[in-house]
């Protein structure tokens, strides 16, 4: 069976009514993963927007009304919950196989009768940063890639952040001094030669969950490789910004995206 392939779409509650919801649940690696599907009322045919969720779990949820947002600015918007989420198989392991629940949800999204094959884009925020990254890597046709508050090396985040390391040791399956490899191969700043399309980085320098540095780190690499690369650096907001400046960048980032 076509690991692409949409098992199940169901109605969900919309919170626009401009905007369908659908909860979707398709195939990724033979597992019956589930996700959020956001269609613009309006007929037509639109650009893709696979959104990559931050956190793990339960933290980050992917969230109707933010899937809706972006679906209001013209475009169909498909966010994976990832596996072993919202009664979906398997379990995550924190950009490491359920990065396919990303790949799988930018095939999805290619198959869509009303999606503008050729005009997909990625974005990710927080750890989706790198599952943003990792996406775009595989599908390098993406038309662009936008990371907010973005991850783009793993092993900084297991030494910044003291409060997931329990959760990561078990998830990768040791310390980065242990298995080095598994946080490498995690971390997409050493793939980007691959990369093609134009990256757009957002994040707030006050940011104490993904600090600022994921975002110098992952913007000096794109420039060492020639990559196109733009960034809006934010000095006084943090991994959260309040909500009417959210909704203007959620505006200028998606007209940037359709200028691509």
């Amino acid at each position: 069976m076509n690991d692409t392939c949409i098992l199940e779409k169901q109605a969900f509650p919309s919170p626009n009514p401009k905007v369908k919801l659908f909860s979707v649940t398709y195939l990724s690696l033979g597992l019956k993963v589930k996700g959020l599907l956001a269609e613009p009322v309006e007929e037509g045919n639109y650009d893709g927007f696979l959104y990559l969720r931050g956190g793990i779990k339960n933290v980050g949820k992917v969230r109707p009304a933010r899937i809706a947002q972006f679906a209001s600015e013209g475009f169909i918007v498909f966010a994976p919950h990832y596996r072993g989420n919202q009664g979906g198989e398997g379990n995550e392991d924190f950009a490491g196989e359920d990065r396919y629940d990303a790949f799988n949800g930018f095939n999805l999204l290619r198959q869509h009768p009303r999606v503008k094959k050729t005009r997909i884009h990625i974005f990710g925020f927080s750890r989706g940063g790198v599952m943003a990254l990792q996406t775009a890597v595989e599908f390098p046709e993406a038309v662009s890639i936008v990371t907010w508050g973005g991850v783009s090396d793993m092993e900084l985040t297991y030494w910044e952040r003291e409060d997931m390391r329990r959760m990561m040791k078990r998830v990768i399956g040791g310390t980065p001094n242990k298995v080095p490899e598994r946080y490498r191969e995690r971390t997409p700043l050493y793939s980007l030669e691959q990369l093609t399309s134009p990256i757009l980085i957002i994040h707030g320098k006050k940011d104490s969950n993904v600090s600022v540095e994921h975002a110098i780190r992952l913007e000096r690499r794109l420039q060492e490789l020639g990559k196109k690369v733009e960034c809006w650096y934010f000095d006084q907001y943090t991994h959260y910004f309040p909500p009417a400046i959210n909704r203007k960048i959620v505006l200028d980032l998606t007209n940037w995206m359709k200028r691509q």
